[in-house]
């Protein structure tokens, strides 16, 4: 099956970066995935919290891998934070678990952190206006029960490593990503948490040192992060 692929320049310290999203949306056929949106990851968790009272405070951190593998208690000691992060995911399975995993909960704000699989092509191809329909329903359902949405911009991905990343994550695509975000959430009157501008080098990739496969943040990258998210919620919750 042929795909259009549109090329954007894009100048990173004297290099030309290629985009991979794609202009026209031709999925492939297939039979319907069972649980598409993992639903079932955290309803055993998802009950237990339904069956407590809703904690004053509580921030529901909505995403993928980098959301997952991010020890929250560790990171914000004492705090409410529930992490709803599910390894390998895009925006359109976020957006099936809205209800279940945020909305239920009752969180007093959602921080989603989204989009670096969906360039991936982890589901499909997808064009950067299906991405951001994605996240204007998850941050308008949010909004209109009264949850702050903080929308975090696209973590940078390096070839430092030995696992190369720009391949599949073209700077270009994430960068055209996170200038969108940004965009609507001055818009939508949410709140940017700015991962991006926190872990990217000079030449538009991840620091060096920051990730061990130039992908997910390690502890250095997370520690860099915490301060930029705990600044964000602080700020929907003041």
């Amino acid at each position: 099956m042929s795909r259009f692929v549109l090329v954007i320049p894009l100048l990173l310290s004297g290099t030309l970066a290629s985009a991979q999203l794609v202009e026209q949306f031709n999925p492939p056929r297939g039979e319907p995935l069972q649980d598409w949106g993992q639903l079932g990851r955290y309803d055993g968790d998802n009950q237990r919290l339904k069956s407590l009272p809703a904690q004053p405070g509580r921030v529901v951190f909505l995403g993928d891998s980098i959301t997952e593998n991010w020890k929250l208690s560790q990171s914000f000691p004492g705090k409410p934070y529930v992490n709803r992060g599910i390894s390998g995911q895009t925006t359109p399975q976020m957006l099936v678990r809205m209800f279940p995993d945020v909305i239920e909960l009752k969180p007093a704000a959602v921080i989603l952190l989204a989009g670096t699989n969906d360039i991936a092509g982890n589901t499909g191809p997808v064009t950067l206006t299906q991405i951001q329909h994605n996240f204007q329903a998850m941050t308008e359902l949010a909004q209109a029960r009264g949850i702050k949405v903080i929308l975090c911009t696209v973590v940078p991905v390096s070839d430092y490593t030995p696992t190369k990343q720009t391949a599949r994550r073209p700077p270009a695509d994430i960068a055209r990503l996170n200038a969108w975000i940004k965009e609507y959430a001055a818009k939508a009157k949410a709140v940017v948490a700015d991962y991006y501008s926190a872990l990217v080098d000079e030449k538009g990739m991840l620091r060096q040192g920051f990730a061990d496969d130039g992908l997910h943040p390690n502890a250095r990258g997370y520690a860099r992060i915490t301060p930029v998210a705990a600044a964000a919620i602080q700020q929907v919750l003041r």
